[in-house]
């Protein structure tokens, strides 16, 4: 998969846990987990802005593309 979810860094730098996100955002430990290993195939947008609010960053702030090396 090209996306590559950057959520660990961005939690880093904001010296927040993923917990502490979960609650905020209103999400599931397992479901933000699920996302932050890269392992989720899909994310709606009220996720993404919930998130990005929480952090108060942009979704290229989480998200990158990294392009197939095949």
């Amino acid at each position: 998969m090209a996306i590559r979810v950057k959520l660990d860094e961005v939690l880093y730098d904001r010296r927040m846990t993923l917990s502490q996100l979960a609650e905020q955002v209103d999400i599931t430990l397992a479901n933000l987990s699920v996302l932050k290993t890269g392992k989720a195939r899909a994310m709606r947008f009220s996720t993404l802005d919930a998130i990005c609010e929480a952090l108060g960053c942009q979704p290229g702030d989480i998200l990158r593309f990294v392009p197939d090396t095949d």
